[in-house]
């Protein structure tokens, strides 16, 4: 099994974290999205996976290297390709087109999922899905009474289904896949505008692969500072029974820590009340402070502060008394 991960997009709505860093490598209690979402999939698979790609921007050789270790540590082969302008769904997959064989997985790191279903692979493909109040917004599918999938429609004007599909999807033949994004670019078939993976499925579909629906049972998001935050309290929740979240290593002096929460190796929290719902990256501090709902990233210095749904970037230094804020790397605010 090969797991394709198109993450090339910019993060405009998530700077000025996304400044210094992907969108992608933001890390969720502790561990960027990219790997928590390659790591539910491979527990979702159920199977070896025997490479990871990822498709980026220019995000340079240090963020590739780290991509490349988030495979192996899987077990898998690492590699890495670039999309040098964003032209839609289906063309940022076909970057990847030398990885696109056999069974496969295309996911796209804006998401992360919590899902109790195995996959199975012995069908065509599999759709993951999540039903939402307002499809509009989504690309979504229609299924017939057998649980088939009769159609793919994006962002529809009106009423058709309220199963929105979550952007991970799975082949079991990767190269019928490649061959029909291929037959988008070359004929130019776009849709608003860009080149879109569900009109490879329409065609699949019309060829006679079958789809069936699987369906997650929590779809986070990461746009923004306040889902992201959101989401990094939800998979607190989850995880805490299963990972260690205060690290042996961490430096804990006067404080009362409220769980859930991730406290890194190297980390001080003195005189403070720190929870539920935060993480504290690696070798940063927090003194004097009450904060709740957020994430401090590494490195970084919180005085004096009392904050809720506020997340601090790497090498920040903030002293002061506002409740919400979003500081990005590198930022002093005293």
């Amino acid at each position: 099994m090969k797991i394709i991960v198109p993450m090339a997009g910019r993060g405009s709505r998530l700077r000025p974290h996304t400044l210094t860093i992907p969108k992608p490598l933001i890390p969720i209690v502790g561990k960027p999205i990219v790997q928590r979402l390659v790591e539910d999939i491979v527990k979702v698979c159920d199977q070896k996976v025997d490479e990871i790609a990822f498709i980026t921007g220019d995000f340079g050789s240090e963020t590739e290297a780290q991509l490349k270790q988030i495979a192996e540590n899987l077990g898998a082969k690492g590699s890495v390709y670039q999309q040098e302008e964003p032209l839609g769904t289906a063309h940022a997959i076909l970057c990847a087109a030398p990885s696109i064989s056999g069974n496969c997985v295309v996911a796209f790191a804006d998401t992360l999922f919590r899902a109790d279903f195995t996959l199975d692979t012995t069908v065509d493909g599999v759709i993951w899905t999540k039903k939402v109040e307002d499809p509009s917004a989504f690309g979504v599918v229609k299924k017939d009474t057998e649980g088939y999938i009769t159609d793919f429609i994006e962002k529809p004007d009106t009423f058709v289904s309220d199963e929105a599909i979550i952007g991970i999807y799975y082949f079991n033949d990767g190269d019928f896949l490649r061959n029909e994004l291929q037959y988008l670019i070359d004929n130019d078939i776009k849709e608003k505008g860009e080149y879109q993976i569900t009109n490879a499925l329409e065609n699949m579909k019309a060829k006679g692969c079958k789809f069936t629906s699987g369906t997650v049972n929590e779809w986070m998001d990461c746009g923004n500072k306040n889902v992201t935050v959101e989401t990094n309290g939800k998979v607190l929740g989850f995880v805490q029974h299963d990972e260690e979240l205060v690290h042996p290593e961490a430096t804990i002096e006067n404080s009362q820590i409220i769980a859930p929460c991730y406290i890194a190796k190297g980390a001080v929290i003195k005189n403070s009340t720190v929870g539920p719902l935060v993480s504290v990256g690696s070798d940063s501090v927090v003194e004097n402070s009450t904060i709740n709902n957020s994430i401090i990233q590494n490195e970084s210095q919180v005085l004096n502060a009392n904050l809720t749904n506020s997340m601090i970037g790497n090498k920040a230094s903030f002293n002061g008394q506002f409740k919400s804020v979003s500081i990005g790397d590198y930022s002093t605010l005293d």
